[in-house]
């Protein structure tokens, strides 16, 4: 399983992280300043870093620097906003930059980019019986195939990456289509519709009324 560190003082943005990404699989491990990520770090292997920029003890620059020789991803996540704060970080080495507030389903879609980049990404998921195997795109259910689109197929990959998270048909139409969302509600409500029949999810891939849909697990 895939193990991140969270290194964040405000705690409810630290649970708000640990909750959705436990939710999408990954296994995570809290502390609320700069010392006590060193020390987590020196403790256990981790295969990503969510670092909070200002944090007491050591701020995330002093943490990062720390990390370099594990080879070790990072993003921060911070609440400045501007470019040079932006720069700064990446130029120190940080593989992305996210600034409270921020969308769930951003800091997920952000993690995973990072993850695949390092090869560290999920290659397979399992729910309700389905087997979904990434590097050859092949879906299974009870031992036997089932024939997806390219779209179909991720469309069931961001479902099963965002797990209990209503997602936005902008969203679903962005991460699957590509560009801009311009109101082709009905081609993303036609796959997913084609999707639940093919998979059987008629009751775990549900509407959320005025926003799109989530898959229940």
């Amino acid at each position: 399983m895939i193990k991140i560190l969270i290194a964040e003082d405000e705690r409810p943005i630290a649970d708000l992280l640990e909750m959705n990404l436990s939710r999408a699989g990954y296994s995570c491990t809290w502390v609320g300043d700069g010392l006590a990520a060193i020390e987590k770090l020196e403790q256990e292997t981790f295969d990503l870093a969510l670092l909070d920029v200002m944090m007491p003890g050591a701020d995330g620059y002093d943490v990062l620097n720390y990390m370099k020789p594990m080879n070790i991803p990072a993003i921060f996540i911070t609440a400045r906003t501007n470019v040079a704060d932006r720069v700064r970080g990446l130029h120190e080495g940080a593989d992305d930059y996210i600034t409270k507030p921020f969308e769930i389903v951003e800091m997920l879609a952000r993690v995973e980019s990072v993850l695949r980049r390092y090869n560290k990404g999920a290659a397979h998921f399992s729910f309700d019986g389905v087997e979904v195997d990434l590097p050859s795109r092949t879906v299974v259910k009870n031992g036997e195939p089932v024939n997806l689109t390219m779209k179909e197929f991720d469309l069931l990959v961001l479902f099963l990456q965002n797990k209990n998270i209503a997602l936005f048909r902008e969203t679903l139409y962005r991460r699957v289509w590509g560009g801009d969302y311009t109101g082709e509600g009905r081609t993303v409500d036609l796959h997913v519709q084609r999707l639940r029949k093919k998979l059987g999810w008629e009751e775990h891939i549900t509407a959320v009324y005025k926003v799109g849909y989530r898959l229940n697990g």
